[in-house]
């Protein structure tokens, strides 16, 4: 028995997760987005948030209205948290206080129900330099935050990955979502790049 993690994220173009003054999705979601949406959360699927992932989606839920939300809430939910205790105040959630990379490792042999994990930057980053992400989902809104933008996925001094393209769809004509399966980058092949005379 074995499963696969999705980490999925949402990015402007030069890769911020957010940015201070700019709504929810960069004030670019469209019908196309919101149908995706419902779509992707009415899937068996077990969500994986990292602490103040979790918090902000909460808070989330019992504030704004968006067609998806009661589909999150019906869907079991697990955190990661040395802080939190249960009841967390959101149906079907789970705090894990084990360690994160250890516990999916775990998770992923013993179910089949497919997990994502969606936001929750250093929850990710960790996932990703253990080899534990099967897929990474990134879908870009058509916005450069400049000064204003933060919570970039990919730090700097990360890991490098060699990316398959898995499926590539456009929504509403100007937000691309782009679904690759990451591979550790090892080496460039011979042959390929500039080649000299």
């Amino acid at each position: 028995m074995t499963t696969t993690l999705t980490v999925d994220f949402f990015s402007s173009l030069d890769g911020n997760g957010s940015a201070h003054g700019w709504p929810g999705y960069w004030g670019k979601e469209g019908p196309e987005l919101r149908d995706y949406l419902v779509q992707k959360y009415a899937q068996d699927q077990v969500l994986v948030y990292g602490a103040q992932t979790f918090r902000a989606f909460r808070e989330f839920i019992t504030e704004y209205d968006e067609p998806y939300y009661a589909s999150l809430t019906a869907l079991p939910k697990i955190v990661f948290s040395s802080t939190l205790t249960e009841p967390l105040g959101w149906a079907n959630s789970t705090v894990i206080s084990e360690d994160a990379v250890t516990a999916i490792q775990r998770l992923k042999r013993e179910t089949d129900v497919p997990m994502r994990c969606h936001g929750s930057i250093s929850l990710n980053r960790a996932l990703l330099a253990a080899g534990l992400v099967d897929f990474l989902e990134v879908t870009i809104f058509p916005a450069i935050t400049g000064k204003a933008g933060y919570a970039a996925l990919f730090a700097d001094d990360g890991p490098e990955f060699d990316l398959d393209l898995v499926d590539c769809t456009v929504l509403d004509g100007r937000t691309l979502k782009l679904v690759y399966a990451p591979h550790p980058h090892t080496s460039v092949p011979e042959g390929v790049g500039p080649q000299r005379r």
